[in-house]
């Protein structure tokens, strides 16, 4: 069952920065929906609150979509939520979400429900909402640079052409100081329309090749969100990078 949520127009502020000035104010946040988590410390009884992470997928909704290749970020989404035990279940802001955590550090899934091209519809009004610094919000979404099943792990970055991240760029104020993890679809083969190669589905050695990728993923995410970008990110990206070539 989905519940719809509705949210008001007032947004919050990040902290300034010389590229990423002050935009949207802060809302009341409703206690029920509150994804902070806090566990008491061992030492003086003090609670340590953990900043939560904004975890998005993008994709276009719809069942004629499913399994396409720029859909990708919602397959991801989903292996995240199946993983973690955290239902999909709610409506806000244009996205479905989802609300749990790994480890003790929460999290928000989302799969944004405008189309592609309005993906920042969605996000900037989630982030803004919770309260979540720009360094914890991470996108994931289908990458033509990458060969297909190759994953690739950053903290910034621009937007690549890619017009879902381009959106929502738009809607940090041009912002590019976030993580994105890109999975590898490839190039269209010859002279084939590029439309038509994303919206179009895997073969079956492509779609071995994408599912053993998500679940390469989803260890991934959980590193960052546990650890944050480390030497084994390194060694991610550095495996992925070569995970095709023979030695």
């Amino acid at each position: 069952m989905l519940y719809a949520v509705s949210v008001t127009n007032s947004c919050i502020s990040y902290t300034r920065r010389s590229s990423c000035p002050h935009f949207l104010r802060k809302p009341p946040v409703p206690p029920r929906l509150s994804i902070r988590a806090s566990l008491p410390d061992n030492n003086n009884g003090a609670k340590l609150e953990y900043t939560p992470w904004l975890i998005v997928g993008l994709g276009n909704p719809g069942n004629k979509y499913h399994g396409t290749r720029h859909n990708v970020g919602f397959e991801m989404i989903d292996r995240i939520s199946q993983a973690e035990g955290i239902l999909m279940n709610t409506i806000q802001s244009k996205a479905l979400v989802g609300m749990g955590s790994i480890g003790e550090v929460p999290i928000l899934l989302a799969k944004p429900q405008a189309y592609m091209n309005y993906s920042g519809e969605a996000v900037g009004p989630l982030a803004a909402y919770y309260q979540v610094p720009l360094r914890h919000i991470l996108l994931v979404y289908d990458e033509m640079s990458l060969p297909n099943g190759v994953l690739r792990l950053q903290p910034k970055g621009g937007h690549g052409h890619h017009n879902g991240v381009r959106s929502i760029m738009g809607h940090l104020d041009g912002c590019r100081h976030f993580p994105r993890l890109c999975i590898g679809i490839g190039n269209p083969p010859g002279t084939m329309d590029l439309k038509a190669f994303l919206l179009q589905k895997f073969s079956s050695v492509e779609r071995e090749q994408i599912d053993a990728a998500l679940e390469q993923g989803v260890e991934a995410v959980r590193s960052l969100v546990l650890h944050g970008f480390n030497q084994s990110i390194n060694r991610f990206n550095l495996g992925q990078k070569y995970k095709y070539h023979k030695v």
